[in-house]
């Protein structure tokens, strides 16, 4: 991986995806059309040459990175649209009388393994593995059909062909290969591909699920905290993650701040931990928001698989795999929000499942905020910088200004109050290319993709 720039040295937006472009006679379906345009999840592929980003509306889009071109030098990194395919739709489940959304909760692609991509995307309850390849070729002179593809009358063929390959222009596919459904009884919140590359992971709140890509119809249900008596339930499962090099070991972590490390060698069923990560709370801070605070809503292995990164609603943690009482390093996203918590609650803000990502080399990490604020926290300087992702500050090829929120006291010119703060535009995921100082960042309908500066 090529060295990290200095983490405000970030430059080059591009704005790729907005439903701000499409205009609609009616005030209602604008509101709709807004909403499924809303992005739910973005990653990378193994070779950051593919960006896929799921949105409310079921679609998955696939962005594609332009090979570098001596004329245009500024075009490396530069990410245009490669394919949009409707990934889910609506669904209706008659026995419970629950409607089921198309909403993309996440997408994990695979290791390429051939000249076709695969990725798996998921909604609240059912799982789809896509085949994405490109096709630059059709066979013409068949000897059964005609080139419009209407079958001859086969007593007027005489003669037999050899069908040839032509070139046509460049086609890309998405075909559905498999479907794992039928396997959730809550909504899917994770889903996480083994270092095995035969298996992957799903959970929801109160279960998770070993599959066999290949197996369709089964999975094996490794992880089940729901209680006897649902009363007595007292926390939830908010995501899960294979280990990225050992495919024995996961972990998942719950809404009461814990995570726990499993390994599939003791037992078939996990429920009993390998390890427990947490931090013990101050009694002398704790309030009526302490709880819902300290819930995590993402946890993230490092690409060395060492450490892995929690994120709670004000701080991001890393911790040592080896070291289960205290975080290694907490980082504080926005400690500004504390004082502001009874209103967020009311708002339902403190909710927000907040996502965070590692860079390549696992030297920084990345997670968002509030107001398209997102921040950067570099490990080894231990130095950080909020950065806004917005089409007013956003041009290309300028590198981003610091932002700076005023918590208290005489507000300075270039920073921002507490108060002001838009809590509708909100941060929740982002994704780091997985070698080079690429960031793609979604701000609600809009995906901002960001280039370190070149100097």
């Amino acid at each position: 991986p090529r060295p990290t720039p200095p983490l405000g040295a970030l430059a080059r937006p591009c704005a790729c995806q907005s439903a701000q472009d499409t205009g609609t006679s009616s005030g209602k379906s604008l509101l709709i059309l807004l909403t499924a345009d809303i992005i739910s999840t973005v990653e990378f592929n193994y070779s950051g040459d593919l960006l896929a980003t799921g949105d409310k509306g079921g679609r998955v889009v696939i962005f594609q990175r332009e090979q570098e071109n001596k004329s245009r030098p500024h075009s490396r990194g530069e990410y245009n649209v490669y394919s949009t395919f409707q990934s889910h739709e609506p669904e209706f489940d008659y026995l419970k009388s629950l409607e089921i959304e198309e909403k993309i909760n996440k997408i994990r692609w695979l290791p390429q393994q051939n000249a076709a991509h695969f990725l798996l995307s998921t909604n609240d309850k059912t799982i789809k593995l896509w085949k994405i390849s490109e096709r630059d070729k059709r066979a013409e002179g068949y000897n059964l059909k005609d080139e419009d593809g209407r079958l001859r009358d086969p007593f007027r063929i005489t003669a037999l062909r050899v069908p040839i390959l032509k070139p046509m222009d460049l086609m890309v596919e998405a075909s559905p290969r498999r479907i794992f459904a039928n396997a959730h009884t809550y909504h899917i919140n994770s889903i996480s591909v083994n270092s095995d590359h035969e298996t992957y992971l799903s959970a929801d709140d109160l279960r998770i699920n070993l599959w066999h890509l290949e197996i369709t119809d089964r999975s094996f249900n490794i992880v089940d905290i729901k209680p006897a008596n649902m009363e007595e339930l007292t926390e939830v499962i908010t995501a899960a993650e294979f280990h990225p090099h050992q495919c024995n070991v996961f972990v998942y972590s719950s809404s009461k701040g814990t995570i726990r490390l499993c390994d599939m060698r003791s037992s078939a069923l996990c429920d009993r931990h390998s390890k427990f990560f947490e931090e013990p709370e101050d009694p002398s801070s704790r309030s009526f928001f302490s709880e819902i605070i300290s819930s995590i809503s993402d946890v993230k292995f490092s690409h060395s698989g060492r450490y892995m990164m929690s994120r709670d609603y004000l701080s991001v943690k890393v911790w040592d795999l080896n070291m289960e009482s205290r975080p290694l390093e907490t980082h504080q996203v926005h400690e500004y929000l504390r004082s502001k918590l009874c209103s967020l609650y009311e708002n339902d803000c403190i909710f927000d499942k907040f996502e965070c990502c590692w860079n390549g080399s696992d030297s920084a990490i990345m997670t968002g905020s509030y107001n398209n604020f997102f921040r950067m926290f570099d490990r080894d300087t231990r130095r950080d910088v909020t950065l806004e992702a917005s089409r007013e500050s956003s041009k290309p090829r300028a590198s981003l200004k610091p932002r700076k929120v005023c918590t208290g006291g005489k507000r300075k010119k270039d920073e921002i109050s507490v108060d002001s703060l838009d809590f509708n535009k909100k941060i929740l995921h982002t994704a780091w290319h997985p070698a080079d100082s690429v960031i793609a960042v979604a701000a609600t309908n809009n995906l901002y993709i960001f280039q370190g500066k070149i100097n």
